[in-house]
């Protein structure tokens, strides 16, 4: 018999996460219509995320937040550097190619870091991990061989940049697992800020343009990672990685629908083989854990 207890709790991890990946995949049409160059965007969204997710660590930590954020150490200063080098190529990739195109690169990630965690912690590729990364590299190779996406490799580099900052935050928090996500991402905030305000002009920004900035760090970065932090806590971790990939079919989606932006044939054709890949990918790492884990004894 199911407990309540237990289903209503998964019910809401299962809906913050949803809630998670629904404020990130909003984050292209945000920038859509953001005018300001794209260095004045790292500084403000950067800036308005790191204070949002400050004033929710001190809520949740309390005076504690000191000792929160110093035994982070290097490995999270390392993974704040990978946060920040990933939404700034987010922001610069946006002007070089489709959102379609960077969020289907951009989930590969799970990937990548397969290839990472065997080469740095010899960590085994299954038979399934491999045939996913086949078909994932398959599906991007039919997404850039549209001749338009080629042309401006720009795009692509960067969307590629994002995979792998990505990829390399998730093994470092795998290896050094006291790492905590919101600090570690408050800080890369910092740093965009700092990145954005010495090679922007955001001095120069008009009232419009800070509104958006502002939805954009505060709202669709900031809400979002608030939201994946309680959720993730109360489902398991495959199924978290799984519902996530919302962000990655329903940013395309918003962008098509407001925008007209469309990403063609070969990205739709390409994005759902990168998307089945990775999905397999984590059902298949999911029930292998299952299998891996002892049940407990009544």
């Amino acid at each position: 018999m199911i407990d309540p207890n237990s289903a209503a709790i998964h019910r809401q991890g299962s809906l913050l996460v949803a809630a998670a990946a629904l404020c990130w995949s909003t984050g292209g049409l945000i920038a859509r219509f953001i005018t300001a160059d794209s260095w004045t965007q790292v500084c403000w969204r950067g800036g308005f995320s790191a204070a949002a997710l400050l004033i929710f660590l001190l809520w949740r930590e309390g005076r504690n937040i000191g000792t929160v954020i110093r035994t982070q150490g290097l490995p999270g200063l390392a993974v704040a550097l990978c946060f920040s080098a990933a939404s700034i190529c987010f922001i610069i990739a946006l002007r070089h190619t489709t959102v379609a195109t960077i969020l289907v690169i951009q989930s590969t990630a799970p990937l990548i870091a397969g290839i990472i965690a065997w080469l740095w912690m010899r960590e085994t590729i299954s038979v399934v991990k491999a045939m996913a990364m086949l078909l994932a590299l398959g599906g991007v190779s039919v997404m850039v061989s549209r001749h338009d996406m080629a042309a401006d490799p720009s795009g692509l580099l960067l969307s590629a940049v994002i995979a792998f900052s990505l990829a390399i935050a998730t093994v470092i928090t795998r290896r050094f697992q006291h790492i905590r996500m919101t600090p570690a991402c408050c800080l890369s905030g910092v740093i965009m800020a700092v990145v954005g305000a010495v090679l922007g002009a955001p001095l120069e920004t008009d009232s419009a343009n800070i509104a958006l900035l502002f939805l954009f760090g505060a709202g669709q970065l900031a809400v979002g990672l608030i939201c994946f932090s309680f959720g993730a806590r109360l489902i398991p971790a495959s199924e978290a990685a799984l519902i996530g990939l919302l962000e990655c079919i329903l940013g395309p989606v918003w962008v098509f629908l407001f925008l007209g932006e469309n990403p063609g044939i070969h990205a739709v054709i390409g994005g759902l083989m990168v998307l089945g890949a990775v999905a397999w990918n984590t059902i298949a790492e999911s029930r292998r854990v299952q299998r891996v884990v002892p049940k407990p004894v009544n």
